[in-house]
Parts: structure tokens; C-alpha cells; sequence
């Protein structure tokens, strides 16, 4: 029996916290691993992007993951770790 173990994916959150307004991880990642939602809505208005806390990024499709490591490069306050199956088995 084969097990699929996916990479484990890290977001800081303390240090992601416009996550919207940067987008570099998601513009960057080949196999669009990452979607972004807003945590914070209100009928009538759009929320503002460059407010933090107001959107958050999660690493939704982690199985799509080639371990590039294109979106920890590409970070700008590092809020992201990537640790694929075969280093979490060492």
C-alpha cells in the first residue's frame, strides 16, 4: 500500500498580514497551491486589501506541491516554511 504524505506548508500569520495586496506566492507558485479568502466581510462594501488581518492565505492544494520553493523565495517578510514528505521523515 502506497501512502501520499504531502508537503507541510507554514504560514506565519504574524508576518502575513496582507496577504491580498502582495500576492507574490500566489503569482508566483506554478501549480497554484495557494488561494486567498477574506476573514473579514460586510454586505455592502469591499473590503480594503492593504488592511491587515483582513484576508488570509492558505495553502489549500498542498498535494499540488512540487517543492519549487519559488514562493518562500519570493516572500517578503518570510512568513512561509516548506518542508517536503522526505524531510519529514528524517
Amino acid at each position: 500500500m502506497n501512502v501520499v504524505i504531502n508537503p507541510k506548508i507554514t504560514v506565519d500569520y504574524e508576518r502575513c498580514t496582507t496577504p491580498f495586496d502582495c500576492k507574490r506566492c500566489i503569482r508566483i507558485c506554478p501549480p497554484a497551491v495557494f488561494v486567498v479568502y477574506d476573514i473579514e466581510s460586510h454586505r455592502g462594501y469591499e473590503v480594503d486589501k492593504k488592511q491587515p488581518g483582513t484576508y488570509k492565505m492558505l495553502p489549500l492544494y498542498r498535494d499540488k506541491c512540487t517543492g519549487c520553493m519559488k514562493c518562500v523565495e519570493v516572500c517578503p517578510v518570510d512568513a512561509l516554511t516548506v518542508k517536503m514528505p522526505e524531510e519529514m521523515l528524517t
